[in-house]
């Protein structure tokens, strides 16, 4: 039923969901026929559809290595996550880690279903790291090690100030930021961006998922995974987990409020940086997750659901922004929409409003001075979307009427 209604308030999602299913069914036949690469794309597909998906669309040799570094990053990360491992034992493996991917005797069994396949396996993803170039293998290692010791250092350390929460999400994301900008060099695709460009795409995302994953990791078991700073949440209550509380929700909705706009500080640099890529498929590659993640952000703020269950896009939505990211002017057409839904939903009473609306408005004034936005352009925000999706319904319960007449005639001809 839930699908049913999202259709028939969306019905033009279809178009766009049957396109992605079908270009998923395409990706999922490129699977190479060698066994190790063959359970790297396949994982790749079982860990994340949309991102196999974009990766997929990347050149040959670029897309083997950014492959691998996704997958070494997520085997990397599913040690961090899972909270059954003592820090006796997870800190040596993270600090470890960037020297395992070499070896593929290695094998260290955690995780639970896709990501116990995939450590289980991993020694398929060290044979496919041992043939990329030399150049890959480097830029991998590096971004390894770096963020195994950044995670190791927050094993034993917990989230206090706001430089302490963008000094960890630099770790496991602004890392990635950095070093996809150097796979995209080495592949002589693209320039080298700065590492503060390269670090904001990395956050903006990691804040986005912080934000919109707080249900789940304060219930965590055996043990919560706490990843919003103390210096933001203790404005509004004693303890992280109070958040989730009914009592709580005012203060709940305040201090999202503030965590949203704390990530909306990145979204300029995140432009910058998407700006200056030149290759169409490094493009969309980089600019699907950053319009994914600021419409993210228009759906959790000021929406308490986020402390009460899952708040995400419906698949529809994330079809279309598949389907319609093309160029810059799409991204700024994206960003300028999504931030107009977020400033509609700010409350002027709300502690941190002033903030959030001078952010949203460096972003849209930044996305109006692309010149790109066109009344011609298809927006997220649809003026007259209730009647639009009226004309659409009443044509499908007209052609619906039709053919329910068709079979019914046919059956009493048959009888």
């Amino acid at each position: 039923m839930g699908s049913l209604g999202a259709f028939l308030k969306h019905p033009d999602d279809l178009y766009p969901l049957l396109k992605l299913k079908y270009a998923v069914k395409h990706a999922e036949k490129q699977i190479p026929p060698q066994p190790h690469w063959a359970f790297c794309y396949s994982m790749l597909h079982k860990v994340s559809r949309s991102f196999g998906l974009v990766i997929q669309q990347l050149g040959p040799q670029l897309r083997d290595a950014v492959c691998i570094f996704y997958l070494v990053l997520r085997a990397l990360d599913t040690v961090e996550d899972d909270t059954s491992i003592s820090s006796e034992v997870k800190v040596p493996i993270l600090m470890e880690f960037h020297r395992h991917i070499y070896n593929n005797s290695w094998h260290f069994s955690c995780g639970t279903k896709e990501y116990k396949i995939l450590m289980d396996g991993f020694h398929h993803v060290s044979n496919a790291f041992l043939e990329l170039g030399k150049g890959y293998q480097e830029a991998i290692e590096d971004i390894t090690m770096r963020m195994g010791a950044g995670m190791a250092k927050f094993i034993c350390k917990e989230v206090e100030s706001i430089d302490d929460y963008d000094e960890y999400c630099h770790y496991v994301a602004g890392l990635v930021g950095l070093g996809l900008s150097k796979l995209f060099h080495a592949s002589g695709a693209e320039d080298l961006a700065t590492d503060a460009l390269s670090n904001s795409m990395g956050l903006f995302l990691q804040k986005t998922n912080i934000i919109r994953d707080y249900l789940e990791d304060i219930n965590e078991i055996p043990k919560s995974r706490m990843f919003w700073p103390r210096q933001i949440w203790s404005k509004y209550v004693d303890k992280l987990e109070d958040l989730k509380y009914e009592e709580n929700s005012a203060k709940a909705v305040q201090c999202l409020n503030d965590m949203v706009t704390n990530a909306l500080i990145h979204a300029e640099d995140c432009l910058k940086y998407m700006s200056d890529l030149r290759d169409p498929a490094n493009f969309r590659f980089c600019a699907i997750p950053q319009i994914m993640a600021i419409g993210t952000l228009s759906l959790c703020f000021n929406n308490i659901q986020v402390f009460r269950g899952v708040v995400k896009m419906r698949r529809g939505l994330t079809a279309k922004i598949i389907d319609r990211t093309k160029t810059m002017s799409d991204v700024y057409g994206a960003f300028f929409d999504f931030s107009c839904l977020l400033k509609a939903k700010v409350d002027h009473d709300d502690p941190s409003a002033k903030i959030t609306l001078s952010r949203l408005e460096a972003i849209q004034q930044t996305c109006k001075n692309s010149g790109t936005l066109t009344k011609s352009r298809k927006s997220y925000i649809l003026e007259n979307e209730s009647r639009y999706n009226s004309v659409l319904i009443a044509i499908i319960f007209i052609i619906l009427a039709f053919f329910y007449a068709y079979l019914s005639s046919n059956l009493s001809n048959n009888a």
